[in-house]
């Protein structure tokens, strides 16, 4: 590793010396959700690791990673969403754990290699850089191979070896062969992208999801910041009031985890105040029906 500056040193000693649970006294009771196949109570947020967790050995960065861990769980989070796609995301994770310690971890990984006899040595491998005894769920990501990996994830559940099973897409590829497999496969969940913009979900797939009684994790919930650039800076309307929101991260969250087939949306953020700010979405009441359709109203026309 590189020789830290007297400066870098510095923050990744105060980084360190925070304590990891210094906002869990007096924070918001989380809103939960069952998950369907076995009514355990998931928060409505939680927290990915896509490019912002991947820092490779910058040990300030990392330092900084786990703050931001600490301040999810100190907030209530459970679930953490990661993938070996994700560079050194899932070392970064791991690392932050072994300090951290949390009790109420969800641990969410996914396997991703084209040769579906490499699958098992991936997950072991990822259980490892997580540094935890086994993972809750372990997802095919962008159903890569799923022939292979899904038989060996039902195995892995069996065994014990693993709680439950998924599918992933993103940016909407795939939807027609993650329909078929929802129809036909006992999943636990499916990890799908949806936002205000970005809603072909809601016509086959999340009716598909509560009729299966299968578990939804929302990725890409403001676009990789697109929409949350776009809308910074613009007023909120009155009506973010009435659902407790104080910024158009927490509206566009709250969108999101109002409808009921979600399980769990899952931001990923390098900065504590946002983290801190999205789990707030998770807390007070959630926009119904026709405030959801004055909310795509709004967003389209402000974005």
């Amino acid at each position: 590793m590189a020789t830290l500056s007297r400066s870098r040193r510095r923050l990744l000693a105060s980084l360190l010396a925070l304590p990891a649970f210094s906002h869990a006294q007096g924070r918001p009771a989380l809103l939960t959700r069952a998950i369907p196949s076995s009514g355990e109570q998931l928060p409505l947020v939680g927290l990915g690791s896509w490019i912002t967790f991947n820092v490779g050995r910058d040990a300030a960065a990392r330092a900084e990673c786990a703050q931001v861990m600490a301040q999810f769980f100190a907030s209530g989070g459970r679930l953490i969403d990661s993938s070996p796609m994700y560079g050194s995301a899932q070392d970064v994770i791991g690392e932050a754990l072994a300090r951290l310690r949390p009790a109420q971890l969800f641990a969410a990984d996914k396997v991703w290699i084209g040769a579906g006899e490499q699958g098992p040595a991936q997950a072991e491998a990822s259980r490892k850089l997580w540094r935890i005894p086994r993972f809750d769920l372990l997802q095919v990501h962008n159903l890569l191979a799923w022939e292979a990996h899904l038989p060996m994830l039902f195995r892995m559940k069996r065994e014990g070896r693993l709680r439950y099973v998924g599918i992933t897409t993103s940016e909407g590829r795939r939807h027609a062969d993650i329909l078929k497999l929802m129809a036909s496969q006992p999943l636990d969940f499916v990890q799908v992208s949806y936002n205000v913009l970005d809603r072909e979900v809601e016509q086959r797939i999340l009716p598909l999801a509560r009729e299966r009684r299968i578990g939804v994790i929302v990725n890409r919930p403001f676009r990789q910041g697109e929409l949350t650039q776009a809308l910074a800076g613009k007023r909120l309307p009155g009506w973010a009031a009435e659902i407790g929101c104080t910024s158009w991260a927490q509206v566009l969250l709250k969108f999101i985890v109002a409808h009921p087939a979600v399980s769990c949306a899952i931001p990923a953020t390098s900065s504590v105040a946002h983290v801190r700010e999205n789990m707030l979405a998770a807390s007070g009441p959630l926009p119904d029906e026709a405030l959801r359709r004055r909310i795509i109203q709004d967003v389209e026309r402000l974005a």
